[in-house]
C-alpha cells in the first residue's frame, strides 16, 4: 500500500503558488492559446444547433434576435460573472477547478455532513468531466472538418475519415508533451479569434440592427412567444458557454489577472462579434436561402475564396481546443490520484521545467478509444450536440451549489446578499441543465453513463482505502515498543532500510514480515509516510519532517501538494538530518502489497469489494509512483480483510 494520504493543510505561509513568472500581458497572451480553445470553437456549432437541433426553430427575426440575445446574456452571466468574476476569486493557493474548490471548502467545513456532501458533489462533477473530455474532441474536430462540405459538397464522404485521422494523431502525440506544440498555440488562436471577429464585424456593419439583441427583452419575447420550445432551445444555447469550467480549472497556470484580461479584453469581444455576425447574416438573407445557410453559418460568413483557409484555421483551433481538454483530463486525474479517489496510475512528466505538464497513458488510451467510438456512433457534430450539453450543464450546476457553500462558509457573505446571488445562478444553471434532460434518450445518456461509472470507481476506491487503513490500524503495533523488542531479536546489517507506510502510527506490515522471514535489521531503519496536502504545492523547504525514535529507528514524513510530483528520492535529499544523508546505492526500499480477502463483516457490498480488489491489483506500483530506484526495491505481501 502506498504511503499517500490526505492530511489537513499546513499553515498557508508554508506553501508556494504555482503561477508562471512573466508580465501580465505575456501571461494573458499565453492564456489565449491554452485556456480558451473550448469556448472559442463553440461558434462553429452553437448558433446552428439552436435552430437545426433536435427541437428546430423557425428562422425569422424574432427567433434570430432572441437566440443571439440569449447567447449574449448567457455568456455575460455564466462566464463573465459566475466564473471569471466570482469563482476565480476562490483559488486554493493559486489553483482552481472543482477538486481544488472542494479541498478549499473542506478546510472550512471539515468532516461535517455538509462537508461530506461537498466532497460527493465535487467527485461527481469530476466524473462528469471525463464524459466532457471525450465529447469535446469529437464534436470540435468533426464540426471543423464538416466545413469541407461548404467548400465542396462532394467531400462529405471524407469528413469522418479525415476527422478520425486527426483525432488519432492528436492522441498519439500526447506522449511527446505539449511544450513544443504549445509555442504555436497562442499565435494560431490569436489569428483564429481575430478572423472570426472580422467576419462577424463585416456582417454587423451590413446589418447593424442585430445589435438590438443586446436588449434582454428579445430573449424574454422569445420565451413569451414559444414557451416550452424556447425552454428546450436553452439546451443548444448553452453550447456557447462550454469551456467555462476550463477557465476556472486552468487559473493556476496563468493567474486570475491575466485570464480576466484575456477574456474581457480579447476573447469575449471576438466571440460576441462572431455570434452577432452570424445572426446579422441570417437575418438579412432571403428566406429561401436561410435554411441552407443555417447548416453552416460560421463558414458561410466567409467569401468563397476564403472558406477553405477558414476550414483549415478552424480545424487547427479545434485541434488546440481538444489538446487543452485532454491535458485537463490528465491534470484532473493526477489531482484525484493524489487526493485518494483514483488508484495510482503510471504518470510521465513531459517537461523538465513545467511540473504541470504530464502524460498518463491509461487515460490517454481510454479517451482515444472513446472518441473514436463516439465519432463512429454519432457520425456528425449535430448528433453529438445532444450528448454534449448534459455533461457541461451538470458540472456547471454542481459548481453553482459549491459556490453557495463558498459564499456562506468561506467568504461569510450576508444572507441578504448571498441568497439573491445564489438563487440567480441556481435558476440560470438549473434551467440549462433541465433543458438538456430531454436529450438523454438521443445521446445525453452517454456522458451520464460515463459519469456514473467514473463516480462509482472514484467512490469505491476512496471507501476501500479508508476501510483498508482502518483494518490495518486495528492490528498496528506501536513503533516504540517494536524498536525495543526488535533490537535484541534481529541481526543488524549495514545500510539503510526505508519502509513505506500509509500511516504515521504503528509499524508497517513490510517491516514485520522482514523481521519474521529474514530476521535482520539495517543499521538505520526509516519508516516513511508520504502525505498529500489539500493545497496544490508544498514549499520544498517545508516538505520534510522527522522524529528520532532511538536504536537506529526514525519516523519520517514527506509532504506534497496534490499537483506536486511525488519523487521520494528527490525529497530525501532534503532530509539529511534523519541520521545522515541518504545514499541511494546503500538504501533499500521495502513496500507492502496487500491482497484482499472477504471479511466476516464486509464494510461495503461484495460487488464493490470485487471492484476495489480489481482496482488494487491493476494500480501502478508504488515503486513507479514514488519514483523509487528499480534495483533498490523489495516488495513483501500481506493479506487484509475488509
Amino acid at each position: 500500500m502506498s504511503g499517500a494520504s490526505v492530511q489537513p493543510g499546513l499553515a498557508p505561509e508554508k506553501f508556494t503558488e504555482s503561477h508562471s513568472s512573466g508580465s501580465k500581458a505575456a501571461l494573458a497572451v499565453g492564456a489565449v492559446g491554452v485556456v480558451f480553445g473550448d469556448i472559442g470553437t463553440s461558434p462553429l456549432y452553437a448558433f446552428r444547433e439552436t435552430f437545426l437541433g433536435e427541437h428546430s426553430l423557425t428562422i425569422d427575426k424574432l427567433h434570430i434576435y432572441g437566440v443571439v440575445s440569449l447567447i449574449f446574456w448567457s455568456m455575460t452571466l455564466i462566464v463573465s460573472i459566475q466564473y471569471v468574476t466570482i469563482l476565480m476569486r476562490a483559488d486554493n493557493k493559486g489553483q482552481g477547478g472543482t477538486l481544488a474548490l472542494v479541498a478549499l471548502l473542506s478546510r472550512y467545513i471539515g468532516k461535517s455532513r455538509w462537508g461530506f456532501l461537498t466532497v460527493v458533489l465535487g467527485v461527481f462533477a469530476t466524473a462528469l468531466f471525463y464524459g466532457d473530455s471525450m465529447i469535446t474532441p469529437a464534436i470540435s474536430v468533426l464540426s471543423a472538418v464538416e466545413g469541407l462540405t461548404v467548400v465542396n459538397t462532394g467531400l462529405e464522404p471524407l469528413v469522418i475519415p479525415i476527422a478520425l485521422v486527426l483525432l488519432v494523431g492528436l492522441f498519439l502525440i500526447q506522449r511527446r508533451g505539449t511544450a513544443a506544440v504549445g509555442k504555436l498555440f497562442a499565435p494560431i488562436m490569436i489569428v483564429y479569434f481575430s478572423v472570426i471577429a472580422v467576419l462577424g464585424t463585416i456582417q454587423i456593419v451590413q446589418n447593424p440592427y442585430i445589435l438590438q439583441a443586446l436588449n434582454p427583452w428579445y430573449a424574454v419575447q422569445f420565451f413569451l412567444t414559444d414557451g416550452y420550445i424556447a425552454f428546450l432551445a436553452l439546451g443548444s444555447v448553452v453550447l456557447a458557454v462550454t469551456g467555462s469550467e476550463a477557465l476556472y480549472s486552468d487559473m493556476g497556470h496563468f493567474g486570475r489577472g491575466p485570464m480576466r484580461l484575456s477574456w474581457f479584453g480579447f476573447v469575449m469581444p471576438c466571440l460576441l462579434l462572431n455570434y452577432f455576425g452570424q445572426g446579422a447574416m441570417i437575418a438579412a438573407m432571403d428566406p429561401a436561402e436561410t435554411l441552407e445557410a443555417m447548416k453552416s453559418p460560421f463558414f458561410v460568413m466567409a467569401p468563397d475564396v476564403l472558406r477553405l483557409p477558414l476550414v483549415i484555421l478552424a480545424t487547427a483551433a479545434t485541434f488546440i481546443a481538444s489538446q487543452a481538454v485532454i491535458s485537463g483530463a490528465f491534470s484532473i486525474t493526477h489531482q484525484a490520484i493524489q487526493l485518494g479517489f483514483i488508484p495510482r496510475l503510471s504518470t510521465e512528466h513531459t517537461s523538465a521545467t513545467e511540473r504541470g505538464q504530464i502524460y498518463i497513458p491509461f487515460v490517454n488510451n481510454v479517451l482515444m478509444v472513446s472518441v473514436i467510438l463516439l465519432v463512429l456512433m454519432f457520425q456528425s457534430s449535430t448528433n453529438l450536440a445532444s450528448a454534449y450539453g448534459i455533461a457541461v450543464t451538470g458540472a456547471m450546476f454542481i459548481d453553482t451549489l459549491l459556490m453557495g457553500v463558498l459564499l456562506i462558509a468561506v467568504w461569510k457573505w450576508k444572507w441578504w446578499l448571498m441568497v439573491p446571488v445564489f438563487l440567480l445562478f441556481v435558476f440560470v444553471d438549473g434551467a440549462y441543465f433541465a433543458a438538456n434532460l430531454p436529450k438523454v434518450p438521443s445521446g445525453g445518456w452517454f456522458p451520464l453513463v460515463v459519469g456514473g461509472f467514473a463516480f462509482l470507481l472514484l467512490t469505491t476506491w476512496s471507501r476501500g482505502r479508508k476501510l483498508m487503513r482502518e483494518r490495518m490500524g486495528e492490528v498496528a503495533l506501536p513503533i516504540e515498543i517494536f524498536a525495543k523488542s526488535a533490537q535484541n531479536s534481529a541481526t543488524r546489517v549495514p545500510g539503510t532500510a526505508i519502509f513505506m507506510a500509509s500511516s504515521t502510527a504503528g509499524v508497517p506490515s513490510a517491516l514485520l514480515h522482514n523481521i519474521k522471514h529474514n530476521k535482520v535489521l539495517h543499521e538505520r531503519v526509516v519508516i516513511l509516510t508520504v502525505e498529500i496536502q489539500d493545497v496544490p504545492y508544498v514549499d520544498p523547504e517545508q516538505r520534510c519532517e522527522f522524529t528520532e525514535i532511538g536504536d537506529g529507528f526514525y519516523r519520517a514524513v514527506l509532504r506534497y501538494g496534490f499537483m506536486d510530483e511525488t519523487n521520494v528520492p528527490e525529497g530525501l535529499k532534503h532530509m539529511s538530518r534523519c541520521g545522515g544523508k541518504f545514499d541511494m546505492m546503500d538504501t533499500s526500499f521495502f513496500l507492502s502489497r496487500q491482497t484482499l480477502l472477504p471479511g466476516d463483516k464486509p464494510g461495503m457490498p461484495v460487488w464493490r469489494e470485487k471492484i476495489f480488489s480489481w482496482m488494487l491489483r491493476n494500480a501502478a506500483s508504488a515503486m513507479e509512483f514514488f519514483s523509487l530506484p528499480t534495483n533498490r526495491v523489495v516488495e513483501l505481501g500481506s493479506q487484509v480483510r475488509i
